[in-house]
C-alpha cells in the first residue's frame, strides 16, 4: 500500500507521523521547499521526501502549483490521500481531480484558539471545506471525535483518532552533539514553550509565580517562542529578574538545551486541543503540569506525565509547581513515566502502526 501524504506547515508532527507511518508502508510525502528543506536530514530514510516550489497563499501560481501537484499524484497512484492539516485553502480547489482516491483529512483544532492569529489569516470557510470533502477525518483524542461529528455531518466510523506522536527530533539533536544540561546550581526551571498567544495562559503562570517568589525563591521562569509580547505582564511577575524571555523564533539547538536545562515544562492553556510541547517535553523525560482543557487531562493522567490543574486557577497552578518543585522523586517518577510512553504507545513508530491500520481501514471501504 502508498499512502501521499501533503502538509504545508506543522514541521514537527509530520517529521515524527511521516518517518513512523514509513515503517509500515510506502510513503510519499510532499512539502513546501522553502520550510523544510533544512530538515530533510530529520525523516526517516524510508519516506519517499518531495520538496515541492509550494507557493503561499496570496500568490498567484497557486493554480499552476496545484496542476503540478495532482500531476505528481497521477504519477505516484497512491491508494489514500493524507492532508496532514485542513488549514491549507487551495487545495480545496484541486481535491477534485484527484477521486476516486480516498481522501483523510487531519484536524488538529476544531475551533481556531483565542488569540491565534496565524490561523485566523485563513477564511474561516476553507478548513471547513476540506472536511467537508474529505471521506475520512483524523483527531487527536476522543473528545475531538465528538466536536468534529457535531459539527460536521460524518459517520461515526468515518473519523479516526490518532494520537499526536512523540517529537524525538530535539532529544535525537542533543544525543547527536553530545549536549549536556547545565550544571546543578540549586535552580529550580520552568519552561512555557511555544507560540506566546492568548490562549497558552502566560497570565496565569505569572501571577502563580508572584505567589511563589517567597516560598520559592530558587525558582526561574523561562518563557519562550515568538509571540504576544510576555513583558506586557511585568507588573504581575513577582520578581522580574527571575524570567528568561526569548520572545522570537528558537532554532533548534537552543530548543535541545532549554529542554535539557528545565525541570518542569508548563502548559497553562485557557483553551487546547492537544499539544506538540507535551510531545516534545515527554521524549525529554521531563514533567508537566497541564490545564484540564482538550485532550491534556486523557493524554497526562493515564499516562503519568505530570500533574493537571483547572484551567485559569492560579492559585492550584502555583500548588502544583510547589509540589513538584519540592518533591524531586515524582518529578523523576513523572519523567521517567514521560520518556516511557514516548518510546513506547506514543512512539511515532507506534502511531505509525495505527495509522497505517487506518488507511487499510479507509481503503477496504471504498474497494
Amino acid at each position: 500500500m502508498k499512502a501521499l501524504l501533503l502538509v504545508s506547515e506543522l514541521e514537527d508532527y509530520t517529521i515524527s507521523f511521516a518517518s513512523g507511518v514509513a515503517q509500515h508502508l510506502q510513503v510519499v510525502l510532499g512539502v513546501p521547499r522553502r520550510r523544510y528543506a533544512h530538515l530533510a536530514s530529520s525523516f526517516d530514510p524510508a519516506v519517499d521526501l518531495h520538496l515541492l516550489d509550494w507557493p503561499r497563499h496570496r500568490s498567484l501560481s497557486n493554480p499552476w502549483f496545484l496542476h503540478q501537484l495532482t500531476r505528481l499524484i497521477r504519477h505516484e497512484r497512491p491508494n489514500v490521500i493524507h492532508l496532514l492539516s485542513n488549514s491549507t485553502l487551495w487545495l480545496n480547489f484541486a481535491a477534485p481531480f484527484w477521486r476516486p482516491i480516498p481522501l483523510v483529512t487531519t484536524v488538529h483544532d476544531v475551533e481556531v484558539h483565542p488569540g491565534d492569529s496565524d490561523t485566523r489569516t485563513l477564511p474561516a470557510w476553507a478548513p471547513q471545506l476540506m472536511v467537508r470533502q474529505s471521506g475520512h477525518v483524523v483527531v487527536h483524542g476522543e473528545g475531538l471525535k465528538r466536536m468534529v461529528l457535531e459539527r460536521y455531518s460524518k459517520s461515526p466510523d468515518c473519523v479516526h483518532v490518532l494520537s499526536h506522536p512523540a517529537i524525538h527530533r530535539y532529544a535525537e539533536l542533543a544525543r547527536r552533539h553530545k549536549m549536556a544540561r547545565r550544571q546543578a546550581d540549586g535552580t529550580l526551571r520552568v519552561l512555557l514553550f511555544g507560540r506566546i498567544f492568548a490562549y497558552k495562559g502566560l497570565e496565569h503562570l505569572v501571577r502563580a509565580e508572584a505567589m511563589l517568589k517567597d516560598l520559592l525563591p530558587n525558582l526561574r521562569i523561562t518563557v519562550a517562542g515568538r509571540g504576544d509580547d510576555p513583558w506586557i505582564f511585568r507588573p504581575l511577575m513577582g520578581e522580574a529578574g527571575h524570567y528568561d524571555v526569548r520572545n522570537r523564533f528558537i532554532e533548534d539547538t537552543e530548543v535541545a538545551q532549554l529542554f535539557l536545562d528545565t525541570d518542569i515544562v508548563v502548559l497553562p492553556y485557557t483553551e487546547a486541543s492537544q499539544s506538540g510541547v507535551l510531545n516534545l517535553a515527554a521524549a525529554f523525560g521531563k514533567p508537566v503540569i497541564v490545564t484540564d482543557v482538550g485532550e491534556l487531562r486523557a493524554t497526562v493522567l493515564p499516562n503519568g506525565l505530570g500533574m493537571v490543574v483547572p484551567p485559569g486557577n492560579v492559585e492550584q497552578l502555583a500548588r502544583a509547581i510547589r509540589t513538584l518543585a519540592e518533591n524531586s522523586e515524582l518529578r523523576d517518577s513523572f519523567g521517567t513515566s514521560a520518556l516511557a510512553w514516548a518510546t513506547g504507545p506514543n512512539s511515532p513508530e507506534q502511531v505509525g502502526a495505527q495509522a497505517a491500520a487506518v488507511y487499510r481501514e479507509v481503503v477496504g471501504a471504498c474497494e
